[in-house]
């Protein structure tokens, strides 16, 4: 299963806020087996969010949407992710009848918190407000990290692929003295390499069949010099 990850704001774009949401993310698909072909950060602009969920709608499996929920003016995600379907946005009575079994009627919320894609699957928010949605394969969730957390956690069965098993070794040369190995291992075995310098160089293989991967970190240990 291949998916992409798209989060909205302007706040990461100028780096004021971290963006956390993509890293948790990455590590959630990763550990279910789930290829996460591109991250992508986008403005609180319509036109911009609708182009990025129509493209990659069409060519991955699933896209996950954070960031942008919610009635203020720049949260515009929600009328973003319709547009790119060529949908309204409405009001869901499913998301208004979840929240007020939560004691917020309509008087107290703002009109636009359930103003969902029309035909959309509804997510409630468990840790806040304003709610979630899935729309065919694309997946809504908060910006707020702990609302995503908790929202994901929700839908996280629907992402399923065959996860890879991994295998480290920390080698005690510089990284371009490798070059002739790394080569030797993408020969010889069916894994990927990635080399990652600091005070060491560790180098990853990855492979999806596990005995492959030990058998390529075990012919790279005999012909490096390894970290005590």
């Amino acid at each position: 299963m291949n998916a992409a990850i798209v989060t909205v704001g302007d706040e990461l774009l100028v780096g004021d806020t971290e963006n956390t949401n993509a890293t948790w993310l990455c590590g959630r698909l990763d550990d279910r087996g789930v290829a996460v072909r591109r991250v992508t950060v986008v403005p609180d602009e319509v036109g911009e969010i609708a182009r990025v969920v129509n493209e990659y709608h069409a060519e991955y499996d699933a896209v996950i949407v954070t960031g942008g929920l919610g009635p203020t003016h720049d949260d515009v995600t929600m009328e973003a992710v319709a547009a790119a379907f060529g949908r309204e946005v409405v009001e869901n009575e499913e998301a208004a009848a979840w929240l007020e079994e939560r004691g917020y009627s309509a008087e107290d919320l703002a009109a636009e918190t359930t103003h969902l894609p029309a035909d959309c699957r509804p997510l409630p928010n468990d840790e806040g407000v304003a709610p979630g949605a899935v729309v065919e394969s694309v997946y809504v969730l908060p910006g707020v990290p702990a609302e995503m957390e908790a929202m994901f956690e929700r839908v996280e069965s629907a992402f399923d692929g065959v996860p890879d098993h991994t295998v480290v070794v920390a080698v005690d040369e510089p990284e371009s003295t490798l070059i002739d190995r790394f080569a030797g291992l993408r020969e010889r075995f069916d894994v990927r390499v990635g080399s990652y310098p600091g005070e060491s160089v560790r180098v990853k293989i990855t492979a999806e069949d596990a005995a492959e991967a030990e058998r390529a970190a075990a012919w790279l240990r005999d012909r490096a010099e390894l970290v005590e």
